[in-house]
Formats: structure tokens, sequence, C-alpha cells
């Protein structure tokens, strides 16, 4: 891997720190959806995202040491911005966790299920939802918006805890 190869998940570019803001609100434990989509979104374009998900294993430090430092430099780098996203109270419960995986499952885990009484508003709302004297277009916009923010919670969460087929 070349210094300037920007296509690899190890890059780290000069504008990258470890008190980088990836999303504009704090984890507070009420909004996991959106924040996790957010950090999602944000380690994608960075080409990071295989560091939560589980895909970038870390390397062997005893076979491959320079790859392990490059892995272990770049895991670091996006725990630091997992724990710059979280409110205080929060940062504690994983502030000593290794690995930037390790704090998304356990966020994940303990966050994506307490949003099932959003997931019954939502239904309800969709079941009683009508277009009254609104536009088309507006009316359109309020349900694709219930219609996929219901569908995020379906999706998104990648935990490797069972918390996603749960909700299913």
């Amino acid at each position: 891997m070349g210094d300037n190869d920007h296509s690899h998940p190890f890059f780290l570019h000069h504008s990258d720190h470890p008190n980088l803001v990836l999303v504009s609100k704090k984890l507070n434990g009420d909004n996991y959806t959106t924040w996790a989509r957010g950090i999602h979104i944000s380690l994608s374009v960075k080409n990071k995202l295989g560091f939560i998900t589980g895909d970038i294993e870390e390397p062997s430090s005893s076979e491959d040491p320079d790859t392990h430092a490059a892995w272990r430099c770049c895991n670091d780098m996006i725990l630091s911005w997992l724990l710059h996203s979280l409110k205080p109270e929060l940062v504690e419960s994983v502030l000593f966790s290794t690995t930037a995986q390790a704090v998304w499952d356990d966020l994940c885990e303990r966050f994506s299920q307490s949003n099932i009484p959003r997931i019954f508003q939502l239904n309800r709302e969709l079941a009683t939802i009508s277009q009254g004297t609104s536009f088309v277009s507006a009316y359109f916009t309020r349900l694709k918006g219930l219609w996929d923010e219901l569908a995020s919670y379906n999706e998104h969460c990648t935990c490797s805890y069972g918390a996603k087929n749960d909700r299913q």
C-alpha cells in the first residue's frame, strides 16, 4: 500500500484526526437509528466501514507487523471518532473496548432494540395517515419518510448479537 493510495481502507487523509466529528448529533440512547445511519454514511465515504462491520479483520501482529500496525492505527482513529460521537455518559461504557467493531456491536445491541416503541408508533402512523387537505406531494413526502424510517430499523443494524432478527 502506498502512502497515497486513497482507495485503501488503511489510508488516512491529512484531514483525518482523532477529534473529527462524523455526525452532527451525539448518540444519547434515544437517537440510535439516525446516529448509526450517520456514522455508517461517514465511514463509508472514508472507506472505513469494514472496520465496524468486521469485513476488515485485524491482521496478525506476528506474521505481518507492518500491516497490523497500519490496521491498528486506523482502528484506533475510528475508535476515537466513535467515542467523540457519544454523549459522555455513554463513553465510559465502551472506553476500554479495543476495536471499533466491538464498540459498534455493543452500541447496536444496547440501543437498536430500545426503538421498539418508535417502531410501534411508526406502524400506527402508517395505518392512520391520510392526505386530508395536504397536497399530494406533501402527503407522499410524509408517507415516504415514515416508510423509510421504518425500513431503516430492519435494514440498518449490523450487530452480531441478533437484535436485527429479534426486531424482524
